[in-house]
């Protein structure tokens, strides 16, 4: 009787998990690299996330699971940049000789200069402000789960989310404005 209630778990525990893995493991990831800024431990910091759910008793975070999931990723994420700290960094000969994934050249051509713009005037924010706005544009957390996995308070998950977009809105503006073109005498 016992085994096959352990066998019921089990495989509960597993159907969880897979099903898990193929909705939040790329948002997970994704989320992740844009706290760690490195893939490989973003990686990292999603596997050790997907290996503590599987370790939770079966049914105990399915009615918070995207928040339980971003928070243990942040957590995570936030050990592995205060590990990284203390590391000596790569020099840039070193990040040169790193591969990158190539994208085709219509892809690059398409979205290279909107993307760049937008991740630069991103990059632009305070730090606690670009979370949020990842957290709620990239990931679709509302603003309780955001607040939930970064241990602020809604309000202030609004607050920032506000600031943070009139920013990038008069950033933006900015951008769109025509340049007077100068004449050399």
């Amino acid at each position: 009787m016992e085994s096959e209630q352990s066998a019921r778990d089990t495989r509960s525990r597993d159907e969880v998990l897979r099903e898990s893995l193929e909705r939040y493991e790329a948002p997970l990831v994704r989320y992740a690299l844009s706290l760690t800024g490195d893939l490989d431990s973003a990686r990292d910091v999603v596997q050790d996330t997907f290996l503590r759910l599987y370790q939770q008793p079966p049914g105990a975070v399915e009615d918070h699971l995207a928040q339980w999931l971003f928070t243990v990723g942040r957590n995570r994420a936030l050990d592995v940049l205060r590990k990284d700290r203390r590391m000596t960094p790569l020099t840039d000969l070193e990040l040169d000789h790193r591969p990158a994934p190539e994208p085709s050249p219509a892809e690059t051509a398409a979205s290279r200069d909107t993307a760049g713009q937008v991740e630069a005037l991103l990059t632009g924010l305070p730090a606690n402000q670009r979370e949020v706005v990842r957290l709620k544009f990239q990931h679709h957390l509302s603003y309780q789960e955001i607040a939930a996995v970064t241990s602020l308070s809604v309000g202030n998950v609004g607050f920032l989310l506000h600031t943070a977009l009139k920013t990038l809105r008069g950033r933006l503006e900015k951008l769109e404005q025509p340049r007077p073109v100068t004449h050399p005498l």
